[in-house]
């Protein structure tokens, strides 16, 4: 949660053999400025930097090229977006990153309990496979799915295999209570990453957690550049 814990992360962990990218989020984001927790990070690694706002593309559509103006100027190269608010803003957010040359990864699904209508939350069921097919319309092709929900990662995965060539990343591993292989296997054939957040950066021993949840990673072989 400070800039200091985050250099030493990035320390332990940047050199691991697997490890592709940084997500990080509103906290280190709203105490410090996003261009220089991105400086932070590029004092030691040249990594990928997604930054999740939790939740971005929550607005009207107006703040898309805002938004992603934003990303571009601090230096992001992904940026993570739930879009909640309905096509009309999704659409305005992942186009306008593109323009910016930052790359959109859709969110529809979360990894926590009550959160579709089924299970006491408020969105309807449907409510992500919208999200995730009118993201590949709109040109995505990262998505973000729940790595504690088998089920829900081979439905996502079979249904957006049919629109567009998906790259899958999945948080709720580990702490959250879902196995890494088991989500990778519920991937098909797409190219995968796993996001891996207090597991790691909580670990009595960084750099090995890292490496461990990063050694199961390299056995499946599906890693894109972002």
């Amino acid at each position: 949660k400070t800039l200091d814990e985050l250099k030493k992360l990035i320390e332990l962990s940047s050199s691991v053999n697997g490890i592709v990218g940084y997500k990080t989020g509103f906290i280190l984001g709203l105490n410090y400025g996003l261009r220089n927790v991105v400086e932070t990070i590029r004092e030691i690694s040249d990594l990928a930097i997604v930054y999740d706002h939790q939740k971005a593309s929550t607005d009207i559509p107006e703040m898309g090229p805002e938004f992603a103006l934003v990303m571009r100027n601090a230096g992001i190269n992904s940026a993570i977006i739930f879009p909640q608010s309905g096509p009309a803003t999704q659409e305005s957010f992942i186009k306008s990153l593109i323009k910016e040359g930052v790359v959109p990864m859709v969110g529809g699904e979360m990894t926590h309990s009550k959160y579709l209508t089924s299970d006491g939350g408020y969105l309807k069921d449907s409510a992500p496979e919208e999200m995730y097919g009118n993201g590949a319309k709109a040109g995505a092709e990262f998505f973000i799915v729940p790595g504690n929900k088998i089920d829900s990662i081979k439905k996502y995965s079979e249904m957006l295999s049919g629109l567009t060539k998906p790259k899958f990343c999945f948080p709720g591993i580990g702490r959250q209570g879902g196995d890494i292989e088991a989500a990778f296997r519920s991937c098909g054939n797409n190219p995968a990453y796993a996001i891996i957040g207090s597991s790691i950066y909580k670990a009595p021993d960084i750099k090995e957690a890292a490496k461990s949840f990063a050694d199961i990673a390299l056995t499946f072989g599906w890693f894109y550049g972002i």
